[in-house]
């Protein structure tokens, strides 16, 4: 099971795409169907001692650090690493990676890093200069001999569908562990039919675009590159498995809120409905959520599994948006299924194997943007 910890609220960024949406007043629509409660401290204080009893229940476990920004609160992080013993994922937004002390640092086997790309769209998105510190956080850490896996995670707005030329950029500068979300259906706001359609247009011939170069790669370099939605869709088509939420949200992931209450999802956090215990709880007996009834008769939800929990119970957009967004899930499941018969030459090749497609679920990368 993979506990997102989340330590803080604060955050020392503000991005478009969440923070100057959440300054607008999308709370009240909620409010119709959901309990809110904005009651959770800023700052977490579960203890030490109550967080460990509750892990060691579960036979498996991983924790992954997540905020707001959880660098700000590199002390809480330390306490908890020094008292619990267990694999460490972190969320970062990467503007403090450098101030993680080398033997904490060495620990996390996986980061995973906000950036969007390019210089001018990363900056565009988070804010100028971030580009340059996020590159030259990581190149630190890597000198300092930092060997674990760091993850590109990208976030593309509805006003920017070129998700190819952003990961391209991201690939030629050195990162192979790369995923993105699309930033839609989360705002009530944010709604646009046209806008959002030429979007879906113009971000569907850049996944085939993508796609393409993808294989390429796996033909004439024998490597295929760690595109998150690519290597989960593919890895289930060869092995021909279904899914359900591959988040894991409310089924094999959970978030334990800054006061200790357990919720299905870390971006849900202040939804009551979603709560499901608290670090006396069971993890092995606590509630689980599978996707709501909008997803049920879809032709693709075995291998979708319901996008996001967030998107799929609170639909936030009008129905007519939603299709929109299942379009671009569509069309990259098809565009992946044409190409197993190709993989699978590969593989039988030599040229690449089943186990580059293996991955690790649920630490936090989308399989489905």
């Amino acid at each position: 099971m993979h506990y997102h910890i989340i330590l803080t609220t604060k955050c020392n960024s503000k991005c478009k795409y969440c923070y100057e949406k959440s300054m607008n007043d999308f709370e009240a629509n909620i409010k119709k169907n959901y309990n809110v409660d904005l009651s959770p401290p800023e700052t977490s204080e579960i203890n030490i001692l109550d967080l460990k009893k509750f892990i060691s229940k579960d036979s498996n476990p991983v924790i992954v650090f997540y905020g707001g920004e959880p660098l700000l609160e590199i002390n809480k992080i330390k306490e908890i690493m020094d008292n619990i013993e267990v694999p460490y994922r972190i969320q970062t937004n990467g503007k403090l990676l450098h101030k993680i002390p080398t033997n904490y640092l060495n620990r996390m086997d996986k980061i995973l890093v906000s950036i969007d790309g390019n210089k001018e769209r990363t900056d565009s998105n988070r804010g100028n200069g971030t580009y340059n510190l996020v590159t030259k956080n990581i190149s630190t850490i890597r000198n300092r001999g930092y060997s674990g896996e760091i993850i590109a995670r990208m976030t593309l707005s509805n006003e920017y569908s070129d998700v190819f030329e952003q990961v391209l950029h991201l690939i030629e500068s050195g990162f192979s562990s790369i995923h993105w979300q699309i930033d839609a259906g989360f705002y009530v706001f944010d709604y646009d039919k046209e806008k959002l359609a030429i979007f879906v247009e113009n971000y569907n011939k850049s996944i085939t675009k993508l796609i393409e170069l993808w294989i390429e790669t796996m033909k004439q370099n024998e490597k295929v590159l760690k595109l998150y939605p690519f290597i989960g869709i593919t890895e289930s088509l060869l092995k021909q498995e279904k899914t359900i939420l591959r988040c894991g949200a409310g089924h094999s992931g959970y978030a334990i809120r800054t006061d200790g209450k357990i919720i299905s999802c870390p971006i849900m956090s202040w939804i009551e409905d979603f709560i499901i215990g608290d670090l006396n709880s069971n993890p092995n007996k606590i509630k689980s959520f599978q996707f709501a009834d909008r997803c049920k008769n879809c032709n693709i939800k075995d291998i979708c599994g319901g996008r996001c929990l967030y998107w799929n119970y609170l639909s936030l957009w009008p129905e007519e948006g939603n299709i929109l967004i299942c379009k671009t899930i569509e069309h990259l499941v098809i565009q992946l299924q044409d190409k197993i018969s190709e993989i699978s030459g590969l593989i039988e090749k030599g040229v690449i194997s089943y186990k580059d497609f293996e991955y690790e679920k649920y630490f936090g990368p989308e399989i489905i943007p």
